[in-house]
């Protein structure tokens, strides 16, 4: 990682700083759900938060990703391979994940798309409740200069009271390209009793 100084400079010549509410007393594992993800460079903006925080964030994606110069780049940035068999699904397999180590820190763009979503995919919301860990909200708002990771949220069980909390968290704030903002409609909830595991 970077070093945090060179991590907070780079933050500040692009008009961004990290909020911290857990104040460097974080879980040993969590789902760090990011929004809103509208540009590529939200990527690196990451990166630099990584430092600032004190945290390895970890990322995953699909095993046949990770080769070459490409796998190389990956694993040095955080990434971590999974391998979707026919018997197991996305789901299952990073909370596999989580049980087989002691630490782990996963985040997920919940959009899926750095286009304008009217909801988010919900895979890590069903990560989160089958590795039984909480989430980290993640906001990269840019309309204040601001990446802010909140304090940890655990999960009820009760999904629309769940989506209910975090679309409310992540409501109206202003991405990087500010018109691919995620704005919240209470009636995307309706849709959750028949979305499946990973849509």
């Amino acid at each position: 990682m970077l070093p945090a100084w060179l991590a907070r400079i780079m933050l500040r010549l692009n008009g961004m700083r990290v909020v911290d509410h857990n104040k460097g007393d974080w879980p040993k594992k969590y789902v760090l759900p990011v929004a809103p993800h509208t540009s590529n460079r939200d990527f690196f903006y990451g990166l630099y938060s990584r430092p600032i925080l004190g945290e390895y964030i970890n990322y995953v994606g699909k095993s046949t990703l990770f080769k070459g110069l490409l796998g190389a780049f990956l694993r040095y940035t955080g990434g971590v391979p999974v391998v979707r068999e026919k018997r197991s699904n996305f789901v299952d397999s990073v909370a596999q994940i989580f049980e087989e180590r002691e630490e782990f820190r996963l985040s997920i763009a919940v959009e899926g798309t750095r286009s304008k979503v009217t909801h988010f995919k919900t895979g890590f919301y069903f990560i989160a409740l089958k590795a039984n860990v909480p989430l980290i909200l993640t906001r990269f708002d840019f309309g204040n200069g601001v990446i802010e990771f909140a304090k940890p949220y655990h999960l009820t069980g009760d999904i629309r009271k769940d989506f209910d909390h975090i679309y409310r968290h992540f409501d109206g704030i202003k991405g990087l390209v500010p018109e691919n903002s995620f704005e919240y409609d209470p009636e995307v909830l309706e849709l959750l009793p028949v979305v499946r595991e990973v849509d």
